[in-house]
C-alpha cells in the first residue's frame, strides 16, 4: 500500500478533549483493516493538526469528511482548502447502510430493545444546507426500517428545526412514551452532550470507533480514488 494517496480523515474538532482521542481510535480501526495505508486525522478547526499543516505533510492525500452532511464545511471549506493541490475529496459518511448499521448498534448498547410505544430522535449537528438536512431524513427513514418500523424524526444542534426537545415533544404527542435519542455525532463533543441530556429515556453514545463506521471511512476513501472528481457529492 505505500503507493496509494494518504487517507486523510477530517474531523471538525472539539474543545472537549475526548474528541481528538475518539476519532484517533476510530483510524487505529481504519489501519487494521488496511494495514500499510498511510491513515493521518486533521481537524478544520480547534485541534491540532490542522487540515493546512497535514495537507503540507502529505504528497498525495484523499481527504475523507469524519462529518455527516454535505454542510458547509464539506461544500466550501474543504473545497477551498484542496484548491491548487492534487488531494482529492471524498464524500461525508452519509446515509449509507454502514452508519445506520453503527446507529443501531449504540442504541441496542445503550438499552434499546423492541416495544410498544417506541420512538427515536436521531440527533445531529444541523445545517442551513438543504442537501445537509436531506440527507439527515434519509438516515432516519433508513434507521427506523432497521430498527423495524420505528418512528424516527430527525432533530438538530444548531441552524435547522426542529431541536431535540422538539422532536421529543412531536413524539409524545403521537403515543410514543419510550423515546431514546441516537447519537448522530462521529465523536463526543458539546452538540452530542446536549442531545444526550434532553434524551427522555435513554441516549445512545456518539459512533466513535464502531467497527462499521471505519469500514465506511474507507469505502469512502476507495470511491474517491477511483470517482471523477465531479462526482465528489453526486451520491451522498
Amino acid at each position: 500500500m505505500t503507493d496509494a494517496p494518504t487517507l486523510l480523515a477530517v474531523g471538525h474538532g472539539s474543545r472537549d478533549p475526548r474528541a481528538r482521542a475518539t476519532l484517533s481510535r476510530l483510524l487505529d480501526r481504519v489501519r487494521e483493516l488496511r494495514p500499510g495505508l498511510d491513515v493521518r486525522l486533521a481537524h478544520i478547526e480547534l485541534n491540532a493538526p490542522l487540515l493546512d499543516e497535514a495537507l503540507a505533510e502529505v504528497e498525495h492525500a484523499v481527504l475523507v469528511p469524519l462529518l455527516l452532511t454535505p454542510g458547509h464545511h464539506v461544500t466550501h471549506d474543504l473545497p477551498a482548502a484542496l484548491a491548487g493541490t492534487p488531494a482529492r475529496l471524498a464524500e461525508p459518511l452519509g446515509a449509507h447502510p454502514l452508519l445506520v448499521e453503527a446507529l443501531a448498534d449504540r442504541l441496542t448498547e445503550a438499552g434499546w430493545t423492541p416495544g410498544a410505544g417506541d420512538g427515536v430522535v436521531l440527533a445531529s449537528a444541523g445545517s442551513r444546507d438543504p442537501r445537509s438536512g436531506a440527507v439527515t431524513r434519509r438516515i432516519a427513514a433508513r434507521l427506523g426500517e432497521r430498527l423495524g418500523g420505528v418512528p424516527v424524526v430527525p432533530a438538530y444542534a444548531s441552524a435547522a428545526a426542529p431541536t431535540v426537545p422538539e422532536a421529543v415533544r412531536a413524539l409524545t404527542a403521537r403515543g410514543r412514551h419510550r423515546i431514546a435519542v441516537a447519537s448522530c455525532f462521529t465523536a463526543p463533543g458539546l452538540f452530542a452532550t446536549r442531545a444526550a441530556a434532553h434524551a427522555p429515556w435513554l441516549s445512545s453514545a456518539p459512533l466513535g470507533a464502531h467497527p462499521a463506521l471505519a469500514r465506511l471511512v474507507l469505502h469512502r476513501y476507495d470511491q474517491a480514488r477511483t470517482t471523477h472528481p465531479a462526482r465528489e457529492l453526486a451520491a451522498v
